[in-house]
Formats: C-alpha cells, sequence, structure tokens
C-alpha cells in the first residue's frame, strides 16, 4: 500500500521513483527486497505511461543510501510527513526539496497520503498500481498456479508434475475443478501477544505471553487494560483455530470442504490445529501440498511465504480470514475488484457469543447465521476516511 502511494506522491511531484526500499520489519525478520517479491519490469512497464521509473539511483545520486540518513540529519531526508497528507503538503513541502538538491527520500512513508478529497486521476492510479502493476515474482506464480492445481484436482497431490501438457490436459479435461476455501488464520505469536487476549492456555501461556510482550514493546500493549471479557466483546481477540472451525462449520461447510489453510507460524504448533483439522480433514496448506525442493527458495522468507498464501488466496472460490488485519484488508479490497466472494467474521458479535459457555450448538449456529446475513460478499462502499485499497469502490470501479 505505501507503494501505491510513493508511485501516487511521484505523480504528483511530477518526479522519478526508484524501487522502494523495503523496511525489515522487527518481528517478520524478513530482509527480502521489492525484486525479490514483485515483478519490476512489469511495475515499470505497466506504469510508464503515468510516471518514469528507475531500479537504482543514477550515479549522481549514489550517496544517497539507507545508511547516509541513519548516521545524521539531511536536508534531503524528509521526515515530517504527517499521516494522511493532501496533495497540498507535498506540494509545499517536499517539492522545494526536489528543486534544491534534485532528489528528496521521504522516510517514514505509511500512511502518508490521504484517502479523501484527492483527484480522481490520482485515485485511480493507486488502484491502478495496487491491482494491475504489483504482480508478483514469476516462480511465485509458478508454484501458486501449482498449489491451487492441486487444491482443484486433489489426484494431482501425489502425482508428479509433467510440464505445461499435463497442466493443459487438466485445464481443458472433461473433470470439473473442485471448489476450495482459503482461510487465513492470523493466529501467530506476535499476534496473540499484542492482542492481551487469553486463550485458555493457563498460567503457562500467560506468563510466556506476558514475557514476549515486554521484551517486543517494554509491556506497552494498549489493550491490557481491558478484561479478556471486554475484549471479546469489543472484537479485539483474534480467533483461535478452535473458534474458527466452529464458525466455519456453523456456516455450513462440513467435513468435505476442502480447505486452504493460509498462515505464518500457529501459535501452539500443530497441537493447536488438531480440532480444527478434525472438523475439516481435507485441510492443506503450503508445506502439505508443495515438496522441500519447490519451497526452497521460499524458505524462510515471511513475505515470500505470505505472497505465495496471497496468489492462492486470490484464486479460491471463498476468502475467509480469522481476524483483520493487512493480509485481511488488501486481499478483502482485491477480491473486491475482481468481484470474488469474501466472508467477513464478525467480530464483536463472534467474541459475545463465545463467551456463552452454555449455548447450545442450534442457538450458536443461528446466531452465527443472522449476525453474518450482510458479510458474504456483498459491496460495500468506502466511507470517508476509509483506505481505498480495501473499499475500492466506487474509487477504482467503473461507473455507468
Amino acid at each position: 500500500m505505501g507503494i501505491c502511494d510513493a508511485v501516487a506522491v511521484a505523480k504528483i511531484l511530477n518526479a522519478t521513483l526508484v524501487i522502494p526500499l523495503l523496511e525489515v520489519n522487527p518481528v517478520w525478520k524478513d530482509s527480502s527486497s521489492f525484486e525479490e517479491i514483485f515483478d519490476v519490469d512489469h511495475f515499470i512497464d505497466v506504469l510508464k505511461d503515468d510516471i518514469n521509473i528507475v531500479k537504482e539511483l543514477p550515479f549522481e545520486y549514489a550517496w544517497s543510501t539507507r545508511e547516509f540518513y541513519s548516521t545524521a540529519i539531511r536536508e534531503t531526508r524528509v521526515k515530517t510527513a504527517p499521516v494522511h497528507a493532501s496533495v497540498h503538503w507535498y506540494s509545499e513541502n517536499v517539492l522545494p526539496v526536489l528543486q534544491s538538491y534534485g532528489i528528496a527520500a521521504i522516510s517514514p512513508f505509511s500512511h502518508r497520503l490521504a484517502f479523501d478529497n484527492m483527484p480522481e486521476d490520482l485515485q485511480r492510479l493507486r488502484c491502478k498500481v495496487n491491482f494491475q502493476a504489483l504482480t508478483f515474482v514469476p516462480h511465485i506464480r509458478a508454484l501458486g498456479d501449482a498449489l491451487v492445481r492441486r487444491l482443484q484436482y486433489p489426484s494431482l497431490k501425489s502425482e508428479p508434475e509433467h510440464g505445461l501438457l499435463r497442466q493443459f490436459s487438466y485445464r481443458k479435461g472433461s473433470r470439473e475443478p473442485q471448489k476450495f476455501v482459503v482461510l487465513h488464520l492470523r493466529f501467530d505469536k506476535d499476534m496473540a501477544a499484542h492482542s492481551a487476549c487469553d486463550f485458555g492456555g493457563g498460567k503457562a501461556e500467560k506468563l510466556a505471553l506476558a514475557r514476549y510482550r515486554q521484551a517486543m514493546w517494554q509491556g506497552r500493549v494498549l489493550n491490557s487494560q481491558f478484561t479478556d471479557e471486554e475484549l471479546r466483546s469489543q472484537g479485539r481477540c483474534p480467533m483461535t483455530p478452535e473458534e474458527v472451525g466452529l464458525l466455519l462449520a456453523a456456516l455450513g461447510f462440513d467435513n468435505n470442504t476442502r480447505l486452504y489453510l493460509a498462515s505464518h507460524k500457529v501459535y501452539g504448533g500443530k497441537a493447536r490445529l488438531e480440532t480444527l483439522r478434525r472438523l475439516f480433514p481435507l485441510m492443506e496448506d503450503k508445506k502439505s501440498l508443495a515438496s522441500a525442493d519447490e519451497r526452497a527458495r521460499i524458505k524462510g522468507k515471511a513475505s515470500l511465504l505470505a505472497a505465495l498464501d496471497y496468489y492462492v488466496s486470490m484464486h479460491s472460490d471463498i476468502f475467509i480470514s480469522a481476524s483483520p488485519g493487512n493480509m485481511h484488508n488488501a486481499l478483502v479490497g482485491h477480491r473486491t475488484y475482481e468481484s470474488l466472494k469474501t466472508i467477513r467474521p464478525n467480530m464483536g458479535m463472534l467474541g459475545q457469543i463465545f463467551l456463552d459457555k452454555n449455548m447450545s450448538w442450534v442457538d450458536f449456529r443461528q446466531a452465527v447465521a443472522e449476525g453474518h446475513h450482510y458479510r458474504h460478499g456483498q459491496l460495500r462502499l468506502r466511507k470517508p476516511k476509509q483506505s481505498i485499497y480495501t473499499y475500492p469502490a466506487p474509487d477504482c470501479m467503473c461507473r455507468a
């Protein structure tokens, strides 16, 4: 999303954009570059009529490195951009830097361009970047296609690929592809700790999460001022794998559902997934569908692992996320743009009914059905201050 905004800012300033540098996330610790994740040549080609993009700095600006800006205050670095800054702000504050020095480095840059009161052509450019210019590198797309085929045609899982001939025969063959659901299970240690919720793991789990919070954020977790019941009733707790399984079952998915699990490391490991796997025995993930050799190029690289999950998610019949977040928001917007079905869990309602340990299955199923009546992919128009990347209508959509 920051990349999309960077293209828009370059357009505002009539400037050349250098392929962005990606910061290393302290949690995922992944140093993958833009070029390792996205198809750079495609990115440049799609946007060639909108802005000029270069892969690296010209020789005369080679001094403008990450190290250069980390050692002292530099006049060419702009670090005062407010959250959701306007077009006018960039014209007033960044353009003079460009005119004086020929270059400007904007950092930090996350969420530094407004969504409201924007020229229509600028909004459409941001949409073009997000939904057309940003495509993953070829080896991610190839592995993603292989996983999608194995989900649609389960017999392929146990048989080796034989090049294009095999792919063609199954795509054009008489058998209909099976439908599959992607579940984005956002239940990693970082998410569990930052939520300040209790996940039923007893005293040992509470102590482990408390130590992790102290190490990562020096104990500063805003939600910790609320009780677990208050957090759950407000929809602030990520669903556990067990709770997600109950939600899916209440929505009508059964043990014949082909489920793809898009997830980073699940907090609690395999033991935490046992209930979900019993409910959905046809559940697959990257490791079960792809061999170690196929996964070698993405092993240990959180961004590429996420890119693969994103790609498979965009090819699923239904997508559902266990809790809101960046991945959820990006996929909700992208699938809306492509008119694909997405189920959005009603976190507040679910948090409240999960607290009722005496509720019968019949009542639970009815409550879930009623709470998700209008959350099965109906088009939602963007409201003021909301992101066009999550709610692309009407800014990104064609108008009659």
